[in-house]
């Protein structure tokens, strides 16, 4: 029987718990349409309607977050009695510490400076004793832009709480003040208690960086964790920091030396060090770059870090000789380095990126067509080797029989690519290359009519290239009864195509003698300034295209000229401040060119500002 009365009792627990919940939930729903109202009230700047809803939603689920809206409501009304006296009651009722600071902000409102000041000192004095109540009030303070306040409150918490230090929220705090020297104290006597929080930190310090418009900040940092470190050598997330500021100063040699004096007394650094060859390749670093790989080459890897180590020299040295970088290896050299990494390396899945650069290398640099085309096909008999990686590599075998003038077998080729690439960005890409393949043949109607196709292509940037090719296809050719001086500069593009530098510059140069009034000649100047930056001759490529900014700034390709004459300048002749004007003069005088987006990024790279 008393069993039965407990099941009873209990059953009826359940029913009147199960009931309450439908009276919440339907309870809720209300709320939140009355919420959303209060919500559009306040955006559209309607406080009275909004401070009405406002007040019932607090009265109703006693948040105080709800609170602050009513409380913001009657502060724009201007109605401070109101304020004064909902807070007064509030604070009676929960004296509650955001109250107070509250209360003080009205004061402040209203030029009643000593009354808000009391008001502020009673709301530290009455910090509650938990982490997650000072954090609140601090944040409260924050909420009214009173950071030096929320100091006073975190720092009260470091004497009430003994295992809180708040390193990470007070130096948020000396962000906002622009006090960063104080803010990297705290992320320093953070890190030294915890080096776990590196990234936290780092991330802290790179949001005083965006704000720091004078690029001041980082020798500052670095000065002061130089300190750091001889006062306390142990800390070695201290290095490690070092290391990463050095980066974001792309000060790439002063971090691999720090990196190798770490793993020099560590001897486990080598994901420091990696970090370092790959942050400095991205930035064309290539020197220290090349130390940082060879440095790690040098010890005992293997692994993903070996092959990360080996590939990512490889393919710096690649991109160094592509653009005859200072210091490249010259071609048989980079060929043995070649042979050297595969023997090492292997021919799998990882190396199959590197078996396409060798393959290209060996045809376009080595005038090894065949050697090329056999190394392809051994690639394509990876075990397992993705779909992507084949498609690729049956890519780059199109691209060597346009090389050896195979036409046919570069059409058949690029067909299947397209065929099994249907679907994404490659297939389009591979359609261009069969429209170029028609122009450099001279079959200019052809390629004309295969690119008014491609215009219509889902990839934004192929669609592009198909329309800058097309129109200058048409601008000249349409206007001339021959076609003889566009198939002769369709056939030094593909000289260029195949880096037969010396071929192209002949046929260019016969144009010039030829044609010397035809509407090529800015184009021509174009290919020759290209040509000479590939040899490695800037100063050069530089005269060409000062005559293309000079004698056809009205002209299609006068801001491809300004871009490429400011990053031969930038880059090579080390005009660092001719180049910022060209950058700048494409911002203002060129708009719409696809250049405006990298430009802007370079301009403000070279004026100082700190890039993400």
């Amino acid at each position: 029987m008393i069993g039965k009365k407990k099941a009873i009792t209990f059953f009826s627990l359940l029913v009147n718990f199960l009931l309450f919940s439908v009276l919440a939930i339907a309870q809720i729903s209300i709320d939140a349409n009355k919420l959303q109202l209060a919500n559009r009230y306040y955006n559209d700047k309607e406080f009275e309607k909004a401070a009405v809803l406002y007040k019932e939603i607090f009265d109703q689920s006693k948040s105080q977050h709800y609170f602050n809206y009513f409380l913001n409501c009657l502060i724009e009304l201007n109605d401070f009695e109101s304020a004064e006296k909902a807070i007064r009651q509030q604070y009676r009722r929960s004296r509650d510490a955001n109250l107070l600071v509250q209360w003080g902000y009205l004061y402040k409102l209203q030029n009643r400076l000593q009354e808000s000041t009391d008001k502020y000192s009673d709301a530290v004095k009455n910090s509650p004793p938990n982490k997650t109540g000072i954090a609140t009030l601090a944040n409260t303070f924050v909420s009214r832009r009173e950071f030096e306040w929320a100091e006073k409150v975190y720092l009260q918490g470091r004497k009430i709480l003994a295992n809180e230090t708040f390193h990470y929220e007070l130096a948020r705090i000396y962000h906002y003040q622009r006090n960063f020297e104080r803010m990297l104290d705290e992320y320093l006597d953070m890190l030294k208690a915890d080096d776990k929080t590196i990234t936290r930190v780092q991330s802290g310090i790179r949001s005083a960086f965006r704000a720091d418009t004078q690029n001041s900040l980082p020798p500052i940092f670095t000065t002061i964790l130089l300190k750091r470190i001889q006062a306390t050598p142990d800390v070695i997330a201290y290095n490690r920091l070092l290391i990463w500021l050095f980066i974001q100063r792309q000060l790439y040699q002063q971090a691999f030396k720090q990196a190798v004096a770490l793993d020099k007394r560590k001897g486990d650094e080598e994901s420091t060090i990696m970090m370092v060859a790959r942050s400095a390749a991205n930035n064309q670093d290539w020197n220290s770059a090349l130390e940082a790989y060879d440095y790690l080459l040098g010890k005992t890897l293997s692994g993903n870090l070996l092959l990360e180590a080996r590939l990512g020299k490889m393919m710096l040295l690649v991109e160094q000789f592509e653009k005859k970088a200072s210091g490249y290896l010259p071609a048989e050299k980079l060929e043995n380095e070649f042979s050297q990494t595969f023997q090492e390396l292997g021919y799998r899945i990882e190396t199959a990126n590197m078996i396409v650069a060798f393959a290209h290398f060996l045809a376009f640099y080595r005038d090894k067509a065949d050697d090329a085309l056999l190394l392809l096909e051994e690639g394509m008999k990876i075990p397992k080797l993705p779909a992507a990686f084949r498609t690729k590599m049956k890519n780059e075998k199109g691209d060597i029989f346009v090389y050896k003038g195979d036409q046919w077998e570069a059409v058949l080729i690029y067909s299947q690519v397209i065929e099994e690439n249907r679907n994404n960005s490659l297939g389009d890409e591979v359609k261009l290359k069969k429209a170029r393949l028609a122009y450099y043949m001279g079959n200019m109607s052809w390629a004309q009519a295969q690119l008014d196709v491609i215009k219509a292509s889902t990839s934004k940037l192929v669609a592009n290239d198909a329309l800058e090719l097309s129109i200058f296809i048409s601008n000249n050719t349409s206007l001339d009864t021959t076609e003889v001086p566009m198939q002769m500069f369709a056939r030094a593009d593909l000289h260029l195509f195949r880096n037969q530098a010396e071929k192209a510059e002949l046929v260019l140069d016969s144009i010039l003698n030829q044609y010397s009034y035809h509407s090529l000649l800015d184009d021509v100047y174009l290919r020759k300034a290209k040509l000479k930056v590939m040899q490695g001759q800037h100063e050069g490529a530089a005269t060409y295209l000062e005559k293309i900014v000079s004698d056809y700034s009205y002209d299609l390709l006068a801001d491809d000229a300004h871009f490429l004459l400011a990053e031969v300048k930038e880059q090579h002749l080390l005009q660092v401040e001719e180049a910022s004007k060209l950058y700048k003069k494409i911002l203002v005088q060129y708009p719409g060119s696809v250049h405006v987006v990298e430009a802007r990024k370079r301009y403000r790279k070279l004026r100082g500002d700190d890039i993400e």
